[in-house]
């Protein structure tokens, strides 16, 4: 049998046992970017927190970002390659504007993860292309449906979840997750602060570090009534921000009291 490297080669061509070398290795891509993210939904709130990791010290911290907003209610995380990730973005802006100018209203958080998801399929059956090494966390508030988060890789595939990762730590992060969730009471919700603090504390457990509030970067989706919201827009509209760091270092001393 031919030796592996017979079939890295190529986007097109499958191995023997069925398996797309240069797929799994945008997979690696992700894992190897060295940041990890988190997302967490309750009955009210979905919540995405990443690291912002800095790596030179010339840098301005404020244009380091990883959390990009779509639309006015949906934002979303990416990790691994950061300029496949602003190209991503850039993309899933375009769709979602297009389908605001075809259909008159804004597009739903998972008909962009449904298009989105279809976009990057084709990135792996064309060999003038190349699978793109990020993985999307979307979040936003469905009119009907609540709050809501869907995962997007490499491959085309796609799904919603109450809580789940992408990076470095996924795999520690998840089962940290599932844990916390077997905890609960069964088709127990949570509030707009437990999902808050149960991100951060997810992130701080796998990464076993006390983060500063500069260090990590949180996006929020909610409709509760103690959720700011700017001048002008009605309490519950369930738009997409980003926290200040002054926010974030709040929510960091909460939880670091807490335990």
């Amino acid at each position: 049998m031919a030796s592996r490297s017979s079939y890295d080669r190529y986007l097109t061509v499958f191995s023997p046992e069925g398996r797309l070398y240069q797929v799994e290795y945008a997979f690696k891509a992700i894992s190897g970017s060295g940041i990890t993210a988190i997302a967490v939904r309750g009955k009210d709130t979905s919540v995405i927190i990443t690291q912002r990791k800095v790596p030179d010290k010339l840098l301005d911290p404020e244009t380091v970002t990883h959390l990009f907003q779509i639309t006015p209610s949906i934002g979303c995380v990416m990790t691994g390659m950061i300029a496949d990730a602003r190209a991503q973005v850039q993309r899933t802006r375009a769709e979602a504007a297009e389908f605001r100018y075809k259909f008159g209203y804004e597009i739903t958080p998972d008909g962009l993860a449904k298009r989105m998801a279809n976009i990057n399929q084709v990135y792996t059956q064309r060999a003038g292309m190349r699978p793109q090494g990020i993985a999307m966390i979307l979040i936003g508030i469905d009119a009907e449906l609540g709050p809501q988060i869907f995962k997007l890789d490499p491959a085309g595939y796609y799904v919603g979840f109450k809580a789940t990762a992408a990076g470095q730590k996924q795999t520690e992060s998840i089962n940290f997750l599932e844990k916390r969730w077997k905890q609960q009471p069964a088709n127990a919700q949570l509030d707009r602060s437990a999902v808050i603090e149960l991100a951060i504390e997810a992130l701080s457990s796998v990464c076993a570090t006390d983060f500063k509030a500069g260090e990590i970067e949180i996006g929020i989706c909610s409709t509760a009534e103690e959720e700011p919201v700017p001048e002008g827009i009605k309490v519950g509209e369930g738009l997409f921000r980003q926290m200040g760091e002054e926010e974030r270092g709040e929510w960091l001393v909460r939880v670091g009291e807490k335990d």
